[in-house]
């Protein structure tokens, strides 16, 4: 595997697309913002069956299994741009940030989740609750740090005059795709895609930026659930609902991939059962237009 950009290969593209990264250079001015409103009403029956049956399965963690799944069944959205050049994520790499404990001053982790070919909402949910834990644990006296997380603290305590002009060489070694790889490790920039569920602490969906750093192309936070009343046909329903804010790097594929992409990810939520199967296994796509 290329050790290039955290592990990437590059991607032909026709002229038009390569025209439009160069009048885009920058990822942070090339984002669209994707507001979607998400139907839990199954997901949330499933969750709670599975806690019936002594699973410790989170709607978070079928967040996580299905964008995955996703990903895999719309390879588009583990495109990046970088130095000008369309590359592909050798691996699917969910990221987020997590808490060390809920309080005010509580440190942040960044924590990586690699979904594999034959993964599925078990094994997922099981690797999220692995690496939560390995630093929430009571018994853990010191949180042990590694890779970027590691970094983060000695480079944040440098004096400016070295600080700012180390941080604008590894911005440009991470432009050139040779930044060391100890300084990718559990970066939530060198991912997929990046999420936030705001939900968990009471908070509505918002459109996140994506940065120029890293090779993340895309950042979605989803909301809290809601009741809402929805009307289909003459008949009259509760359903759960969440508002999902989906940020974008538009010079990766089109709006029409995009909306697709987003149909997909309902259509998993709407199935749950479905995130059962291995996360590569490809889904019929014709009928969600």
């Amino acid at each position: 595997m290329s050790k290039k950009y955290g592990g990437a290969h590059r991607v032909k593209v026709p002229g038009l697309n390569q025209i439009s990264i160069d009048l885009k250079p920058h990822r942070s001015v090339s984002d669209v913002f994707i507001n979607q409103k998400m139907d839990l009403t199954e997901l949330v029956k499933y969750i709670n069956e599975k806690k019936k049956d002594g699973e410790s399965i989170t709607l978070f963690h079928a967040f996580i299994t299905a964008i995955g799944k996703t990903i895999y069944n719309r390879p588009k959205l583990n495109y990046f741009v970088a130095n000008r050049h369309l590359w592909e994520h050798e691996k699917i790499v969910i990221s987020f940030v997590a808490k060390v404990s809920f309080d005010d001053h509580s440190e942040e982790m960044m924590v990586m989740v690699p979904i594999e070919k034959n993964d599925t909402i078990y094994t997922i949910s099981k690797k999220v609750h692995e690496k939560v834990e390995s630093f929430r644990s009571k018994k853990a006296k010191k949180v042990n740090k590694e890779g970027a997380n590691s970094a983060i603290d000695v480079l944040g305590k440098l004096p400016n005059f070295i600080r700012v002009p180390l941080i604008g060489l590894l911005k440009w070694m991470d432009k050139k795709g040779i930044l060391p790889s100890s300084l990718a490790k559990d970066n939530l920039y060198y991912s997929s895609v990046i999420v936030s569920n705001l939900g968990s602490i009471g908070c509505g969906a918002i459109f996140h930026n994506i940065t120029d750093f890293g090779n993340s192309s895309s950042l979605l936070t989803m909301g809290e659930i809601k009741d809402e009343e929805v009307i289909t046909g003459k008949k009259r329903e509760v359903r759960k609902t969440c508002e999902w804010g989906m940020n974008f790097d538009e010079r990766i594929a089109d709006g029409y991939y995009f909306a697709k992409s987003a149909k997909v990810l309902q259509h998993l939520l709407s199935n749950p059962e479905l995130l059962e199967k291995p996360a590569s296994e490809k889904i019929d796509t014709a009928e969600l237009r």
